[in-house]
């Protein structure tokens, strides 16, 4: 019997980027509308996609070779068996777009860790507050390969399929979210087209945090701004939430312009000075999504007429 190939779904880091690297609160959302799985079947898959999946698995199980040796990832995996499938032709096979900001790399870690490690955390098991943080930690050491420095939230989420409220370093937890079918209003999603490369991003964040007066923004407004904008968004608060989205949204306006796309920086500004829509980054920015909140998505469906927009969520 051929075995069942677990596929696993995209997520959105709906608040708490960049500022959840100084422990702030992060809430991310399994997002379904993208997917991924290890699998061998070739099948109507593009040949030069194929194989380059298949060398970036073999870099990949190179540089898990390399921790386990060195005793950094404290799990036992079976490497033989991995490289061994490599070898006959597994990759990843997926509808995540890269670069976008949406869990290509916490998929396919995700995906890793369920075929090869050996006692695994099972998924069904995992909303154990000890088990969480455990997987956590794991992944943080594996997704480290495509970052340089990785939480361990995006794979922990694309594992799990939960959302997830982060509670600083040492505490995530799963919460459900009131679904409002019947609000006006709504999270969503901009296309920009723009595929990019997380770690330059990153880096370029943690130079800032070395800048006195940068930390001090970061730590009196940034992450206040993403934990009240958290607690509204969980109580059902919408006036609460959208005031201190606005707050968040101008921040990273004026701090954070390398993680916004010339292009958008009109449009990000109008809704600023409407009030009719607010814009935040979606994960490490640069490109990729650009995530958008509104209290009258049809009103602001015409206003951003021509822009390639993706419902997440009625609020």
């Amino acid at each position: 019997m051929k075995p069942t190939e677990q596929s696993f779904n995209s997520k959105i880091l709906l608040f708490g980027e960049y500022s959840i690297i100084q422990d702030s609160m992060g809430l991310t959302l399994p997002y379904t509308e993208f997917k991924g799985k290890l699998t061998f079947d070739k099948k109507e898959m593009n040949a030069q996609f194929v194989l380059e999946s298949n060398d970036h698995l073999a870099d990949f199980a190179n540089y898990l070779q390399q921790k386990i040796r060195s005793k950094q990832l404290c799990i036992d995996f079976d490497i033989d068996a991995f490289k061994e499938d490599i070898e006959k032709g597994i990759y990843f096979q997926s509808s995540i777009p890269q670069g976008f900001g949406v869990g290509s790399s916490g998929a396919l870690v995700a995906a890793v860790y369920e075929k090869y490690a050996i006692d695994k955390i099972s998924i069904e098991t995992a909303p154990d507050k000890n088990a969480i943080l455990k997987l956590k930690s794991i992944f943080a050491q594996m997704e480290s390969y495509f970052h340089g420095n990785s939480s361990g939230v995006d794979p922990l989420i694309c594992y799990l399929n939960l959302p997830l409220l982060i509670k600083g370093k040492e505490g995530v937890e799963p919460v459900k979210i009131a679904q409002n079918n019947e609000g006006k209003g709504a999270i969503f999603l901009i296309d920009t087209g723009i595929s990019r490369s997380t770690e330059p991003l990153v880096k370029y964040y943690m130079q800032r945090m070395e800048e006195p007066t940068f930390r001090e923004f970061v730590d009196k407004q940034l992450k206040p701004f993403a934990n009240n904008c958290i607690q509204a968004f969980l109580e059902g608060d919408k006036e609460t939430l959208f005031a201190y989205l606005k707050l968040l949204s101008k921040f990273q306006f004026e701090h954070f312009k390398p993680m916004i796309p010339t292009l958008f920086n009109k449009m990000w500004k109008r809704g600023l000075d409407s009030g009719e829509y607010y814009l935040k980054l979606c994960g490490a920015g640069g490109g990729g999504f650009i995530l958008g909140f509104t209290q009258n998505y049809e009103l602001t469906k015409k206003q951003l007429k021509g822009q390639n927009l993706e419902l997440l969520c009625s609020i």
